[in-house]
């Protein structure tokens, strides 16, 4: 897909990972972006920092750091992989991810070292439980 590309995933299901990263399978890559409870924390996002085309992302790590008027956050990966696309609109532009988590404001594609990570993350049903519950 070109960069810069608003994807449109709708039919597929988001993961989430305890540190507020969705991912979107998209074959056998993953699209990334901060949840819409993280971005509602936080408040309105005004910087953030992406690993360049071509760094490997390792789970659990350290993947980027995002800043609102409010707040500083590490961003841990969800998944192990090469990044394939940063998108450049949400750099450009960080009040994206607030206004369009889920769409325009997607952060990374990611190529999937290891499929089976996404079996540790969590169904959007069950992060929508635990971000109520809190």
């Amino acid at each position: 897909m070109p960069a810069g590309v608003v994807h449109n995933f709708s039919m597929t299901p988001l993961r989430f990972s305890s540190a507020h990263v969705w991912v979107r399978v998209d074959g056998s890559d993953a699209v990334l972006g901060l949840s819409d409870y993280l971005q509602d924390q936080m408040g309105e996002v005004t910087s953030i920092q992406l690993p360049d085309l071509g760094d490997l992302l390792i789970a659990g790590r350290r993947m980027g750091h995002v800043e609102s008027e409010e707040a500083s956050s590490p961003v841990e990966a969800p998944v192990s992989g090469e990044v394939l696309e940063v998108n450049p609109e949400a750099l450009e532009n960080p009040d994206l991810i607030n206004s369009e988590p889920y769409g325009a404001g997607w952060l990374l594609r990611v190529r999937l070292d290891d499929p089976r990570e996404l079996e540790e993350l969590i169904s959007e049903e069950e992060y929508m439980e635990l971000t109520t519950e809190v």
